[in-house]
């Protein structure tokens, strides 16, 4: 059986970005058909930001290495012709030490809304790079059953928790720190985790679809997730738990795909990090087999 280290993991990492930085794809060991997404789209290894990324920022630089299936994760801000972005990517390494999948979000200065955010992103949580004492660790399918609460937490959240979270559990999106904060047009920023979820705020969020969880850091315990979440459009007016009625932000079909880590710590969500761009509605993943349609009604 192979032995992956963490060690040997995150050189995977950072020899991926030294090459990616050079635009060299030759410094790469490649698996027969390896894999490489850049936003949801299959292209070639060596197009797309290959041609582009000039530069990687030192200070941002969070990983994470899934021990059991060979994978590694990080994130962080990466600069393309003095134009920063925040990326996460996912590498999926063989026993011999090759790629076979690379899984890429970049968010540009050209995402809607706020992100990316820059201001204050000069470094990861300490809590997110700590290990976990082994008395408040999980099991592997038990952090993927807490990441997966997340989801069906935010799927057309109607104020149900469907998972737990730690009083101080923040969430940090694109950069941007979303929760127990000042954000200016968006008072439930100074809100929780939880309590924002309590409000069912999120409610025009359609469907979490597709979801995977390719990396499970057991020792950190963290779990890195995928899927997309739907906005159909069609909800407009919208009434929070509380009584208060509000306009949805989301007035037109698209989706998010996005990469996203929760960090688990005694069976509870203790912070949150997310990646994520816009992407055409319903749009199929690369990593995930078609559904067939299925004509409603």
């Amino acid at each position: 059986m192979a032995t992956f280290t963490r060690e040997g993991l995150y050189a995977a990492a950072e020899n991926y970005l030294d090459a990616l930085v050079a635009h060299d794809v030759a410094r790469l060991k490649l698996a027969p058909g390896v894999v490489f997404t850049e936003n949801n789209v299959q292209i070639r290894l060596g197009d797309g930001q290959w041609n582009t990324v000039t530069a990687r920022r030192d200070s941002y630089d969070l990983k994470c290495a899934d021990l059991t299936t060979g994978q590694v994760s990080w994130i962080g801000v990466i600069e393309e012709r003095g134009h920063p972005a925040i990326m996460m990517m996912r590498l999926a390494v063989t026993p011999d030490g090759a790629l076979s999948e690379i899984e890429t979000i970049i968010c540009r200065e050209h995402e809607y809304g706020p992100f990316p955010n820059f201001e204050g992103y000069d470094k990861p949580r300490p809590l997110l790079l700590a290990d976990v004492p082994e008395g408040e660790r999980s099991s592997r399918e038990e952090l993927i059953r807490i990441a997966n609460g997340y989801f069906e937490t935010i799927e057309l959240n109607d104020g149900t928790l469907h998972t737990q979270f730690t009083d101080d559990c923040n969430r940090i999106e694109n950069g941007l720190q979303t929760t127990n904060t000042e954000i200016e047009g968006y008072p439930i920023a100074r809100m929780g985790t939880a309590d924002q979820f309590r409000l069912g705020q999120y409610i025009y969020d359609d469907r979490l679809r597709d979801r995977r969880y390719p990396l499970v850091d057991e020792e950190k315990g963290i779990v890195c997730a995928a899927g997309f979440i739907d906005h159909a459009g069609k909800v407009i007016d919208v009434t929070w738990t509380d009584g208060s009625v509000h306009k949805s932000i989301f007035h037109f079909p698209h989706s998010f795909v996005l990469l996203e880590l929760f960090k688990i710590v005694g069976g509870k969500i203790a912070e949150v990090e997310a990646v994520f761009v816009t992407v055409p509605y319903n749009m199929v993943s690369p990593w995930v087999k078609p559904q067939p349609y299925v004509i409603e009604g």
